[in-house]
Formats: C-alpha cells, structure tokens, sequence
C-alpha cells in the first residue's frame, strides 16, 4: 500500500502530526523489544545526495497513522540538517509506504542556512527540539 502525502493532505497531516509529537514515547533510536502493538522506531538512513540535498528513509512498525512515519522522517531530517552545518531544511518530496508491517518514509530535503521560504520548511533546531521532548529517535 503506498500512501502519498500531497499539498491537499498536508495541512491535515501536519495538525496530526503535532498531535502525535505529544503522544510518542520511544526510549531509543533502535527499539527491538517494543510491546506487541507499539510503535517500533527500526532505522533511519541518511543519503547525501549533494552537498545541499539529501535522501532521509526512516522504516517503522505499528504506525498509528502515517502521520507517525512523516514526524520520524522530519525528525531525522532536522538533525542530520544540523549536523551537516545548516538551519533549515526544505522538503522536496514524501512518500510513506508499508509492507508486511513495515512503514517507510523516504523524504527529499534541500538544505540551507537561510529560510528558504515555501510550505514544507523544517526549522532545524525547533523542530529537534521538539523531536527530543517528545522521545521521537534522530539520526
């Protein structure tokens, strides 16, 4: 099943997604004995495709909606976009995925020091910020 989140979605993932920052409750980035039924975070993988773009794939299990795998994926993406130097980082593209139980979110993200304006900005130190209070795993 593949779930595309476009524009249209966006706004209602968003909200969900803020949501669920507030409920998330893993203990470690590579959860392996997670309760039957419990958001299991598996692995986050990093992929600098250029200098300033990079690839984010985050997999997941037992998601509550795929709002859950879009929050893994950007908390990912903000600390790696901290890590590589920078302050924002822009989305180009999302696709969330499941398979057998597995969800994948594979993000593209432009980096950038200045806020690079448009509608899928991530503000990297909020946003890790966030990601950290709520117990959401980074890179």
């Amino acid at each position: 099943m593949d779930v595309i989140l476009t524009q249209t979605t966006y706004v209602f993932a968003l909200l969900a997604t803020i949501g669920l920052l507030v409920a998330c409750t893993p203990t470690d980035q590579q959860v392996s004995k997670a309760p039957s039924g419990a958001r299991e975070y598996l692995n986050v993988d990093s992929r600098l495709m250029k200098p300033e773009l990079i690839n984010m794939v985050v997999t997941m299990r037992n998601p509550r909606t795929p709002t859950d795998v879009l929050a893994y994926v950007e908390c990912a993406a903000a600390q790696y976009t901290l890590i590589r130097g920078f302050g924002f980082a822009g989305r180009i593209q999302v696709n969330i995925t499941e398979d057998k139980g597995i969800w994948a979110g594979n993000a593209i993200y432009t980096l950038s020091n200045a806020h690079p304006g448009g509608r899928y900005i991530i503000d990297a130190e909020v946003t890790v910020e966030n990601c950290a209070a709520h117990n959401i795993p980074m890179v």
